[in-house]
């Protein structure tokens, strides 16, 4: 082997994380590299030296122990981190969340933080990310709107490290539907920047589509595409994952048909289908018989703030058969069967619809969102980071009506129905809205002027859609004590204020959950290195809109 065949497979694996899984028990070393994964070469945040981040895998009921260590060394971003195991309940272990400013301080440089939770009741299709908030300026566009925003750079991700989480269940009741499901069936798509986020321009556009970490840019080279090998006959569970920070796509196969049986994490009746639109945070699970002719097929990511063409290879990866010619496919794509979220229905029903009329749960809420001056507002307040997290206020004896940030914490009692409705309109929309620590039945959609209590779609991250008469309500039950982030999942709007935390059952919180020594020493440690370099938690400056 020569060294420098060696050395250009070897940037090929850091570019596409194309590593086996590692879990559930590891650790994930968190580092600056410099990596061209749709053929323009910048700086980046690895795991474990790999983009996209190593895939994580374990069994329904694993205990989990991942520590998170911070080597971070490029100061073009940020220097401090936390993760996110998005979908997973954390039941008793709000601290693992890993929300700076609401359950932990960030990891600061050469420090580490080990992550340990359980996850008894859970299987299914989840994914991790930093999420870490500190004071710089940046900007955001959306939509058809241009804001120029000096902001801190709350939760901004451009140039982060993010990866697939599945959580395997032995006796899963779809398992007859499919024949693979693996490592090589997990579908990551992202979005990809030419800067970092201290950097963005103006107007920070994505430049590419990456789907399992590779792409191309228009005008760019025809860099490598991810290749997606399948044998005739054989039907295989797809794990689709939106690892984006902004964009949504229309994710299809040519020629190829699906039936999605997982939503979120959560098993849903086969619902057919041959495209679906997946916003930031989301995640399916599809089910494709490889039943065409043995050739290459298009695999396609439509996205809506980049250039929808597939000219050239953009948007794109391959699927090849066993024994097809290894080429670029000719194949065109036809779509007539869109998935429309109110056609999912879970195989389990919920205990918490048993009043089927809207605003008939125990709390009714309604976040309102506004968009003024270059801000969001939820209930007329952009959320903040507070300089002390959410979680530690609670534990030190904090009264619930004085938790901060104020006006940004709903107090939720606990054992209780919530149905929280969102009305349409919002400013740069569509949304994708995530709430941590639940799941929640989606009981009417966007897009939807009806309401459905009788077998709605779960899920963890839903659309509130664009038109002003949408009004997308969800419904869940205060089960899990914490204090639980709630926000838009493209990274500028939750930079911009889109963001609530819901405290739920606060005043048990000191019964239910109890923070390791590791999680103890984070706050000394973040407090240290914040007096030293400056940088602080939290802090809005003023936005100029342009």
């Amino acid at each position: 082997m020569s060294s420098s065949w060696s050395l250009l497979t070897l940037f090929s694996l850091v570019a596409t994380g194309a590593f086996a899984a590692i879990g559930p028990t590891a650790q994930l070393t968190i580092t600056n590299a410099n990596i061209a994964p749709d053929g323009l070469s910048r700086s980046s945040v690895l795991a474990n030296g790999v983009f996209p981040a190593p895939l994580i895998t374990g069994n329904k009921g694993d205990a989990f122990s991942l520590t998170v260590a911070d080597s971070l060394t490029d100061t073009t971003m940020d220097l401090v981190t936390s993760i996110h195991w998005h979908g997973l309940f954390q039941k008793s272990t709000n601290y693992a969340d890993g929300v700076s400013g609401v359950t932990q301080c960030p990891i600061v440089p050469d420090n580490s933080f080990e992550y340990a939770f359980s996850v008894p009741g859970q299987a299914g299709t989840f994914w991790y990310h930093r999420l870490v908030e500190h004071d710089f300026d940046t900007v955001m566009v959306s939509g058809k709107f241009s804001i120029q925003l000096y902001v801190r750079g709350a939760y901004l991700l451009i140039s982060v490290s993010r990866g697939a989480l599945v959580i395997y269940d032995p006796a899963d009741p779809a398992a007859s539907l499919y024949d693979v499901d693996d490592d090589s069936t997990v579908i990551t798509l992202a979005d990809w920047y030419h800067y970092t986020s201290k950097n963005a321009p103006a107007i920070p556009a994505p430049s590419a589509t990456l789907i399992n970490g590779l792409g191309r840019y228009s005008g760019g080279p025809a860099s490598d595409l991810a290749v997606i090998n399948v044998t005739k006959g054989t039907r295989y569970r797809f794990r689709l994952v939106s690892i984006s920070c902004d964009t949504n796509f229309i994710f299809s196969i040519d020629n190829h048909k699906f039936s999605v049986i997982e939503v979120d994490g959560v098993n849903h009746k086969p619902q057919p289908i041959d495209n679906v639109q997946i916003f930031a945070g989301q995640r399916y699970s599809l089910v494709m018989t490889a039943d065409q002719d043995v050739g290459n097929y298009w695999v396609r990511a439509q996205p809506n703030n980049i250039a929808a063409t597939f000219d050239g290879g953009l948007n794109s990866a391959i699927l090849r058969y066993k024994d097809a010619t290894v080429a670029d496919p000719t194949t065109t794509s036809s779509l007539s069967l869109a998935l429309n979220e109110q056609d999912l229905h879970p195989l389990e029903s919920v205990d918490y619809l048993s009043d089927k009329t809207p605003g008939g749960a125990d709390v009714n809420l309604e976040l309102d969102v506004t968009f003024t001056g270059g801000l969001f507002a939820v209930n007329g307040k952009s959320f903040e980071a507070p300089d002390v997290p959410v979680l530690l206020q609670i534990l030190s004896g904090t009264p619930p009506a004085s938790l901060l940030p104020n006006g940004s914490v709903q107090l939720l009692p606990p054992n209780a129905v919530v149905e929280i409705a969102i009305p349409g309109g919002v400013a740069a929309g569509p949304h994708p809205i995530h709430l941590h620590g639940h799941t929640f039945s989606v009981v009417r959609s966007a897009g939807n002027a009806t309401y459905n209590y009788e077998n709605p779609p779960i899920r963890d991250v839903v659309s509130i859609g664009t038109a002003a008469t949408d009004r997308t309500t969800i419904r869940f039950r205060t089960d899990n004590a914490g204090p639980w982030f709630m926000h838009c999942h493209i990274d500028w709007h939750l930079t911009a204020g889109f963001a609530v935390v819901m405290a739920e059952d606060s005043e048990d919180v000191p019964n239910d959950v109890h923070p390791t020594d590791n999680w103890n020493a984070l706050c000394p440690a973040w407090n240290t290195y914040s007096s030293t370099t400056g940088i602080t938690q939290g802090g809005l400056k003023p936005i100029k809109a342009t």
